[in-house]
């Protein structure tokens, strides 16, 4: 294994990460069992004085669970010069079979633990925990997948070394190869602009709903869904294009290096941020009725709303920017 801070950092991380996860989950079921508060039971008691401290400690952890998805890619690139034939991350995470099984299960698992740290806030609101069945529900898909990053990134660091041979970002979005990177990049470059666009435009016009009316969650976190796809599949087959002005050039990680200003930083954090708020945003909406979150709920539906409005028009901003002001033009 190569001995890196950002990589002893993940280890440790992940580690204690799973550890506590797989103690929360115990308590969880224990809640989803027995959970009454209209008992006055020592064991009810119990439960409750549990769950406040198991939430706090589990949301500082879920919380580095979402900065580690972007220290994991920070060390992928940061330890590419090591490995003969890598340019970018993209060399690191082929080096090895399980480099790209992590990180989807750290996109993953950035995803739920977003939406889990939604819902607690949302569920220390009320004064009755309305909604801690469904957080620990939310609990119970999150730790397996917790638990299977940190074997599989544990795996994936203990089978690097510096003697493996790799290939870099050309080679696997090269109309040569095959495998669905080769199909996102070879997506036709206009139409998916444009497609883009109008889901960018869709996704604004529901979150304003949702935040003016309060009305369409569902739909709002349905199109939010769909817009952290396009955004994802758009960024590899053209608007990667224009930030490198080359035709040829579709790696999802040299965005985030010096020479491209790190703008591969904003545009993920906007496409993350877009995705977690708007879902979020849209799950809430389900619980208005719910009397004692009726006082705060809309508010904090209507801001999550707002933030992945903006995020999304932040990530509008960006791609257009690129588009217009670079001397770089499709044909």
């Amino acid at each position: 294994m190569i001995l890196n801070p950002g990589i002893l950092s993940l280890f440790a991380a992940s580690l204690l990460t799973a550890i506590m996860v797989l103690y929360a989950t115990l308590h969880g079921v224990q809640i989803l069992r027995h959970w009454d508060l209209s008992s006055g039971s020592e064991a009810q008691l119990v439960l409750e004085r549990k769950t406040y401290l198991v939430a706090t400690v589990l949301s500082y952890f879920l919380a580095f669970q979402l900065v580690s998805l972007f220290l994991f890619i920070v060390t992928a690139d940061n330890i590419h010069h090591l490995f003969v034939g890598a340019m970018c991350a993209v060399g690191t995470l082929t080096a090895t079979p399980l480099g790209y099984p992590t990180l989807l299960l750290k996109c993953a698992g950035f995803l739920l633990a977003g939406l889990w740290l939604v819902f607690n806030h949302a569920d220390s609101l009320g004064y009755d925990y309305p909604l801690i069945r469904t957080k620990y529900l939310l609990l119970l898909l999150l730790a397996p997948l917790l638990v299977a990053e940190a074997v599989l990134q544990g795996g994936y660091f203990l089978g690097l070394t510096p003697d493996i041979i790799t290939s870099c970002c050309g080679s696997l979005f090269s109309p040569a190869s095959r495998g669905i990177a080769t199909e996102i990049a070879n997506a036709t470059p206009l139409p998916m602009l444009g497609i883009f666009y109008l889901s960018s435009a869709l996704t604004v016009g529901c979150g304003l709903r949702l935040a003016g009316s309060g009305s369409g969650g569902g739909t709002f976190a349905l199109v939010s869904a769909l817009q952290l796809v396009v955004a994802l599949v758009a960024l590899v087959s053209v608007i990667s294009l224009y930030i490198y002005q080359m035709p040829s050039h579709h790696c999802p990680f040299c965005i985030l290096q010096r020479e491209y200003g790190f703008v591969g930083y904003p545009i993920y954090l906007a496409i993350l941020a877009a995705a977690v708020s708007g879902i979020g945003a849209g799950w809430l909406q389900r619980y208005r009725n719910v009397a004692s979150l009726a006082p705060e709920l809309p508010y904090l539906t209507r801001r999550l709303a707002l933030v992945s409005v903006s995020a999304v028009l932040l990530l509008a901003a960006i791609v257009t920017g690129y588009v217009v002001f670079t001397g770089f033009t499709l044909r």
